[in-house]
């Protein structure tokens, strides 16, 4: 759900009437085209999952007879796949609105630190007031040495730090579009090692969606891409004033 960021952007960049759509430019029909292609993969993870890729052996085995798979959503039991997918659809539309804001924010106050030190500041303040009115056992919020405590350390080491670090990194060294090219490549590395080192099961049908999900966010990306490149060129030949159109004498008063 994260690939849709690109497709909502550009979807709600024509709501706030802050992007023109051109019906004869590549790169708007690519967006718009891609944004299609990304619906439709986001639809397809939602209501189908397929056959299994890897199932997990029970510890106990089971003398019943194997039950039939159940290659779609509506007929599982035991797993609540369409409202995830809703609420990371949601997460992905909140953050598209989020950037968004960012962008004028940015404009009106330059200062990116400050912005950010705010930004860290109430949504800390924020997560403390949800999670003590979420959990009001006192006992639950006691440090333990153990694998969880782990994982959100190592979590946020590489995740807020080291990961922003080399984002911005790659970004100033490379330009824009470089570290967001990478991005659909998560999915692939999260299923072979959700299957190949945790008991996760994956299914083909969620592996096709996920792959058309990201043939419609590199479609967007590079209509994207194309539509800047033209707005660039326009911009450059509107400054271009060729050297017969422009008058020997601004003003004849003066002469």
């Amino acid at each position: 759900m994260a690939n849709q960021i690109p497709a909502m952007s550009f979807i709600l960049a024509i709501i706030l009437r802050s992007t023109k759509f051109a019906w004869k430019s590549s790169g708007s029909q690519a967006r718009l085209i891609g944004t299609l292609i990304s619906a439709a993969g986001a639809i397809s993870i939602t209501l189908y999952k397929g056959p299994t890729v890897r199932s997990h052996s029970s510890s106990s085995p089971s003398l019943a007879a194997p039950s039939p798979p159940r290659l779609f959503v509506f007929t599982s039991t035991h797993e609540n796949w369409i409202l995830g997918c809703i609420l990371f659809a949601a997460s992905s539309f909140t953050l598209t609105i989020w950037n968004t804001v960012q962008v004028g924010t940015i404009k009106m106050c330059p200062q990116v630190m400050k912005i950010i030190s705010f930004y860290s500041l109430f949504g800390t303040l924020q997560s403390a007031v949800v999670a003590l009115f979420m959990e009001r056992d006192p006992s639950a919020w006691a440090l333990h040495l153990d694998f969880q405590l782990l994982v959100i350390v190592l979590t946020a080491i590489f995740s807020s730090l080291i990961r922003s670090s080399v984002q911005i990194w790659c970004t100033r060294l490379k330009g824009p579009y470089f570290v967001p090219i990478f991005k659909p490549f998560g999915i692939a590395y999260a299923s072979t090692f959700g299957c190949l080192l945790f008991p996760d099961t994956f299914h083909y049908g969620s592996m096709m969606g996920a792959f058309v999900c990201g043939v419609g966010y590199y479609t967007v990306l590079w209509g994207q891409m194309k539509d800047e490149a033209m707005q660039k060129s326009d911009g450059g030949n509107k400054n271009d004033v060729p050297d017969q159109k422009v008058p020997l004498l601004q003003d004849e008063s003066q002469v």
